[in-house]
């Protein structure tokens, strides 16, 4: 349980939450007949329900993972305390083996692998305890087969941990789902959006254009004019590029042409490109490449993939840093790393990169970095981003080598 994503949920959460603390109430009115007094046993059992119960009924408020740690701690807590206040009551036995269980709960990987782990350590402190100190006085139904219980205790843990993994992948693999197509959605809405009115942008743009440039030209305007001239030209000129950015996501490109491209050729012209553009922020670009990386793409849209990749770099990168570019052959091969050392991304943050409209500049409208997503799976290459913050970011780009692929000459 990750999260509660309606009111119907939360509802059903809470009604079995009121029954669960009704039982463990229930559970402490009783034990007042099986004991002689209030004890310190019977202190401790009634914190551990006080505080469970709080937990578990507050839990939805606060859905962090140190908040579920401290559920498992207390149920811990809680199933031991049972267990070792009444020892005659045999079912406290099966409670401990299933404690795991409650982790599985919160459907988190790390958290079920951390009561795992301190389950298993404290079952072999019992069983030592059975075995050695109590020698069946107290625990006769363990004592008695204590081989037996052993093994059983072991099956139920292997039990819980099959049921656990098999349902967190398949979690996992529906969470995936879910994000793919949330993906698509995402790309028919770009595509129709495209279809609908690039056309009818770029024709009124076109005109307006047309007249500004007219103007710009009229000696009747002093300079002062023509500079605002200028400046709503390269406005327009920037509406231009989104919109071509819109067609490209948008235009079918199975007919391309693959080409033999020589990696460290095209690396070093975008380097070329890219130089003037990196001193505005006196930042360099350091390219490492080795001799004969060779791979079948269409040369200009992987310019286009290496432009958009290298400059959000420079963009990301603070005054004077370097941006760091190496390829280089891994089997069969070639992957392009591009190293910037700025302030990194969060895990949240790189998840959602390649989304539509979704960037981290200021003016981004997250289109430029689709449409690099797009080429890497058009030539079934993979793209990774590996980020931190206040770490940098790399970004590694891998393509088949030209020897493993078609290509046209």
């Amino acid at each position: 349980m990750k999260e509660f994503y309606s009111q119907v949920n939360r509802k059903i959460y809470y009604i079995v939450m009121l029954l669960n603390i009704i039982l463990m109430i229930s559970g402490l009115i009783l034990a007042t007949s099986e004991l002689n007094a209030i004890d310190f046993g019977y202190i401790v059992h009634f914190l551990c329900v006080m505080f469970l119960s709080v937990c578990l009924w507050i839990y939805p408020k606060y859905e962090t993972h140190t908040f579920r740690k401290i559920i498992i701690l207390f149920g811990f807590a809680y199933f031991y305390t049972l267990f070792f206040l009444y020892p005659q009551t045999w079912s406290t036995y099966i409670l401990i083996c299933l404690i795991p269980a409650l982790s599985i709960l919160f459907f988190d990987l790390k958290l079920f692998y951390f009561s795992f782990i301190i389950n298993g350590i404290l079952m072999v402190i019992t069983f030592s305890y059975v075995i050695f100190i109590d020698e069946g006085e107290l625990y006769t139904y363990l004592h008695h087969d204590i081989v037996g219980n052993i093994i059983n205790i072991i099956a139920v843990q292997a039990l819980l941990f099959f049921i656990f993994h098999l349902s967190f992948k398949r979690m996992k693999k529906q969470q995936l789902y879910y994000e793919q197509l949330q993906q698509s959605e995402r790309l028919k809405m770009v595509g129709q959006l495209t279809a609908a009115v690039a056309h009818e942008i770029r024709n009124p743009i076109t005109v307006v254009r047309g007249f500004l440039q007219l103007f710009k030209e009229d000696t009747s305007f002093d300079n002062t004019k023509k500079s605002k001239f200028n400046l709503m030209i390269d406005e327009l000129n920037t509406v231009e590029q989104i919109i071509s950015q819109f067609l490209t996501l948008s235009k079918p490109n199975g007919d391309q042409r693959l080409e033999k491209v020589d990696v460290k050729d095209v690396l070093q012209s975008v380097a070329g490109l890219l130089h003037s553009y990196a001193m505005l922020s006196d930042n360099q670009i350091d390219i490492k490449v080795e001799e004969d990386c060779f791979i079948s793409i269409n040369k200009i849209e992987f310019k286009q993939l290496l432009i958009n990749i290298i400059k959000n770099a420079l963009e990301a990168s603070e005054v004077g840093k370097s941006v760091s570019v190496t390829a280089n052959r891994n089997n069969n091969f070639i992957e392009i790393m591009i190293t910037d050392e700025g302030s990194g991304m969060s895990e949240a943050e790189v998840k959602s990169l390649g989304t539509p409209f979704y960037s981290l500049k200021s003016n981004g409208t997250g289109l430029g970095l689709m449409i690099c997503f797009n080429i890497v799976e058009k030539y079934d290459g993979e793209i990774y981003y590996n980020s931190s913050k206040g770490k940098g970011t790399t970004v590694t780009i891998r393509f088949l080598s030209e020897s493993g692929g078609i290509y046209n000459d």
